[in-house]
């Protein structure tokens, strides 16, 4: 991600310098007219020093920034209000699974033994959850607009980066909530058999399947990286193609001549004021997924390539056939969505860290291998994975359940223990810590902790020297440019250099002149 980052500042770079916007500033871009429009206070500009009219006073832009803050979070909440609602559907409907599905599936064992309660709660949460965050996305995207345009901003580019911010926020909370429900809560409060922990005082914990919550977020993320991607292309391909196809239909219907091609793409769909903005959008959310959980999901960068690889053609034949010409604008770089981008790439070291020690068994496995498997605390004479399923594995006294968590007798018959019902590190029934963490649990948990600090300081340390050794401008670049300068200030000096020779010229020729009248006479 860093190497992608660094190259495509030179190649950023690169393209400042090809199509002149190395010096590009912000007085040589023009006022939005919405702003100009309602300029009615007059002030004075710091750097011409001259009157000036703007939209609103200090106080007034003051206001403004506080009520669009706090519609930003706001809105942010009940994103995150909806995510709730699909966790409360998940422990809602687990319950309904777990005492009807077995009873309705009539199939071979093979069915049986992959459509589990876990896997149907999961799979039909994650569709659910897809199909919020597309309704989400729509409502979200004309409040962000409407937000933006009571900011007022001045230019193009500042509206724009202020959009892009908005909506990089809706985005990446709708998107990625639920991940990060998955990948570092679910499963991680439960408590144990004797003494569960409630959620809103009615709804027990989610807990992960045996097998942990890494495949469960590998379902999530791959329902909602295909969804997404299919969904994209039916907005931006088919739906544009739909409507021509219907104003052609009704165009031809309309008129009894040839119409001419000019008239034909005049009738084609409007690009809309904010150009490749949702294209951007798009790319980033995608750079996101790819980057923050590529941990849990190490398919998901080839499925990207694909994917884009196909949108680049679908893409292409969409811009050409589909949609007006658009009106080229200048701009510098690509505003907002390169620190949008760095930003996510720090954020990345993170996520993956804690998918790795907190979401997958690779840290319990090793600690039971190094530490566990041999004395003190093994009984195996060398290194081995022999007995770590039981490790992990509790004890629990079926006469120890309070009434509110305690199940159907029938469950249990005359048992008072039950091995296997949870998976925990705790102390087994009897022992003065009955209950409690075991001596395993906080070793495993200081070596996840030890493994992300070190796993994040040393891919920081390598990111920031990748960072320094590669330079943001090419050496081939920076000679370009210099040589330009060079040329420039040579063109202005010769110039000059003219200027005064002129001058002097006819200076010279003055004097020259004088003396001849002043001494012509006495040599007569």
């Amino acid at each position: 991600v860093t190497l992608f980052l660094e190259f495509w500042k030179r190649r950023q770079a690169e393209l400042e310098y090809e199509w002149d916007t190395v010096e590009y500033l912000e007085q040589e871009e023009q006022v939005r007219p919405e702003y100009e429009a309602r300029c009615t206070y007059v002030v004075m500009n710091e750097i011409t020093q001259q009157e000036e009219h703007v939209p609103y006073t200090a106080c007034g832009k003051c206001m403004r920034m506080t009520f669009c803050t706090s519609a930003v979070f706001f809105w942010i909440l009940l994103i995150i209000a909806s995510v709730i609602g699909v966790i409360v559907y998940r422990l809602s409907v687990f319950l309904v699974f777990s005492s009807t599905l077995s009873q309705h599936i009539s199939g071979t064992e093979a069915i049986r033994k992959y459509l589990t309660p876990q896997t149907a709660t999961s799979v039909t949460a994650s569709l659910i959850s897809f199909i919020v965050i597309m309704f989400l996305n729509v409502v979200y995207e004309k409040v962000a607009i409407l937000i933006t345009d009571f900011e007022l901003p001045r230019t193009q580019t500042d509206y724009e980066n202020s959009l892009t911010t908005k909506m990089f926020l809706f985005q990446f909370v709708n998107y990625y909530s639920s991940c990060f429900y998955i990948a570092f809560f679910k499963g991680k409060f439960v408590g144990h058999p004797g003494n569960p922990v409630y959620w809103l005082g009615k709804y027990r914990n989610e807990e992960c399947d045996p097998g942990g919550c890494l495949l469960e977020l590998t379902t999530q993320l791959a329902i909602i990286v295909g969804g997404k991607a299919i969904w994209n292309n039916i907005q931006e391909v088919l739906l544009p193609w739909v409507k021509n196809l219907i104003g052609r239909y009704c165009a031809a219907a309309r008129s009894e001549k040839v119409v001419p091609r000019w008239e034909q793409d005049y009738h084609l769909q409007p690009i809309g004021k904010l150009g490749l903005f949702y294209e951007y959008l798009e790319m980033v959310i995608q750079f996101g997924f790819v980057t923050l959980f590529v941990a849990s999901f190490p398919l998901g960068p080839l499925l990207a390539l694909i994917n884009n690889m196909l949108e680049i053609r679908l893409d292409a034949w969409k811009l050409t056939t589909q949609f007006r010409r658009m009106v080229p604008q200048k701009a510098q770089d690509i505003g907002a969505w390169q620190p949008i981008m760095q930003g996510i790439a720090i954020l990345a070291v993170a996520t993956n860290a804690m998918i790795i020690a907190f979401t997958s068994d690779m840290i319990p496995r090793l600690v039971y291998y190094w530490s566990f498997s041999v004395p003190p605390y093994g009984s195996h004479s060398s290194h081995t994975m022999k007995g770590y399923i039981n490790s992990t594995l509790s004890v629990f006294n079926v006469s120890d359940f309070k009434n509110v968590s305690k199940p159907f007798s029938p469950w249990f018959g005359n048992q008072t223990t039950c091995r296997q019902v949870y998976r925990d590190f705790r102390y087994p029934p009897g022992h003065q810590h009955q209950y409690e963490h075991n001596i395993y649990y906080w070793h495993v948990i200081a070596a996840k902790l030890a493994f992300i600090i070190v796993m994040e300081h040393v891919i920081y340390f390598v990111k920031f020297i990748i960072s320094y050794v590669i330079p943001d401008v090419s050496q081939k670049t920076k000679s370009k440019v210099k040589r330009e300068k060079y040329l420039t200030q040579k063109l202005l000096h010769e110039n000059d250099l003219k200027v005064v020779k002129k001058t002097m010229g006819k200076i010279a020729d003055k004097i020259i002149k004088g003396v001849d009248s002043t001494f012509r006479p006495k040599a007569e």
